[in-house]
């Protein structure tokens, strides 16, 4: 019999399921396998008995200052203006490629303004001093919405385990497989944005640090507040290539391991050893690395970043590809297979926790199914606004 904390586990896991898993390009039954092995293993590990340590950035030199742009909403301050354009979206490399990159296809997106790095927790703050806002991550478990996510007559957990909380990656040196994820993700109680590794931690020194522990519904009002929308992911990956033709990586084809660090990744091996080459352990302060050719900064790595569309698995695949598509906004509905009840959007860019030998979604073409009401440590976004004539 499943216990009642690993129910609460098959609603929040849900996008664990598909997120940086071992990449296998030739196999879709693999694939699917994999995700099935996950979910079955991630349910039969619920509880967790550690937290992350906290990482010391007071070293770190931050590059912006703490004004909080979104105070005003009609200033364009801290965005960069991202010409319109026509581009070749998706993946041209069938070998790093997964099949939900491709095929490739022509896309047209009028101008934009984009921030031009991850919402921080500081610009966060003020947004929560303003409305008085509570995350998703820190709101009572709704068991009415949950029960909907799981198979039907599944019994009501107890109360207990039905508190506020949000996934935290949490390092460990005993593992077993690359498949296995809640061997690094636990759900923690207690844990939200303001307390990103659980109750006990929260982000003194860490104003410059994106916001995670975001869902859809807390970065669309942050967004609304600020004046702002979510970047449709046309325009966000138009964004990320910055004016490059048909590159891997925001920076160009240059592998993320060659060179001077690029962006946040994981360097070493996944998830058991952290070699910081990078200059981070996990979750850096925003601006560290060289910004794109549209002076964005961190569109490869640190954290996920959440658009406004729906995710659908065959999206691509669906399109006309003799047209070119005029400023989509992705499909009419989330459709993915695995979960057909929890509702998807789209996630961009990759995370801290990306690896060549495991993931490589800091590649421009790399999206990713996520939770709409799931937070997670890896997680955050930003923002886009439209240029008025």
């Amino acid at each position: 019999m499943i216990s009642n904390k690993k129910y609460i586990l098959f609603g929040t896991l849900t996008f664990l399921l598909t997120s940086c898993k071992i990449r296998d390009k030739n196999s879709n039954t693999n694939e699917e396998i994999k995700n099935n092995n996950c979910q079955k293993t991630c349910l039969e590990n619920s509880r967790t008995k550690s937290l992350l340590k906290e990482i010391d950035h007071t070293n770190v030199v931050n590059k912006i200052n703490d004004s909080l742009y979104c105070l005003n909403p009609d200033s364009n301050e801290s965005m960069a203006y991202i010409p319109g354009g026509i581009y070749s979206m998706g993946s041209s490399n069938i070998d790093m490629a997964l099949k939900r990159e491709l095929p490739q296809h022509q896309v047209k997106v009028n101008a934009f303004y984009m921030d031009i790095h991850e919402v921080t927790n500081s610009q966060f703050s003020a947004f929560v001093r303003a409305t008085n806002y509570k995350t998703v991550a820190e709101r009572q478990i709704d068991w009415d919405i949950i029960k909907k996510q799981l198979p039907k007559n599944t019994p009501k957990p107890n109360p207990d385990l039905l508190q506020p909380g949000s996934m935290v990656f949490v390092s460990s040196k005993d593992i077993y497989n690359l498949i296995d994820i809640s061997q690094w993700w636990r759900w923690i109680k207690g844990a939200d944005w303001q307390h990103p590794y659980g109750p006990e931690s929260n982000i003194k020194g860490k104003g410059q640090e994106p916001v995670v522990h975001i869902c859809y519904h807390d970065a669309l009002a942050y967004a609304k507040w600020c004046g702002k929308r979510l970047p449709t992911e046309a325009e966000w990956e138009w964004a990320a290539r910055g004016g490059l033709k048909d590159k891997v990586y925001p920076w160009g084809n240059l592998s993320v391991e060659k060179g001077t660090p690029k962006c946040n990744y994981w360097t070493g091996i996944f998830p058991t050893k952290n070699t910081e080459t990078d200059g981070f352990e996990g979750v850096a302060p925003v601006m560290q690395y060289e910004p794109n050719g549209y002076g964005l900064y961190d569109m490869a790595g640190n954290v996920w970043e959440i658009c406004e569309d729906w995710y659908d698995e065959n999206y691509y695949s669906s399109l006309n590809l003799t047209e070119i598509q005029d400023n989509p906004k992705g499909p009419k509905t989330w459709n993915y297979p695995m979960e057909p009840m929890d509702p998807k959007r789209v996630i961009r860019g990759g995370s801290f926790l990306c690896n060549d030998s495991y993931c490589s979604s800091y590649r421009v073409s790399a999206r990713m199914p996520y939770s709409q009401d799931t937070g997670m440590s890896h997680t955050g976004f930003r923002c886009v606004k439209d240029v008025t004539p």
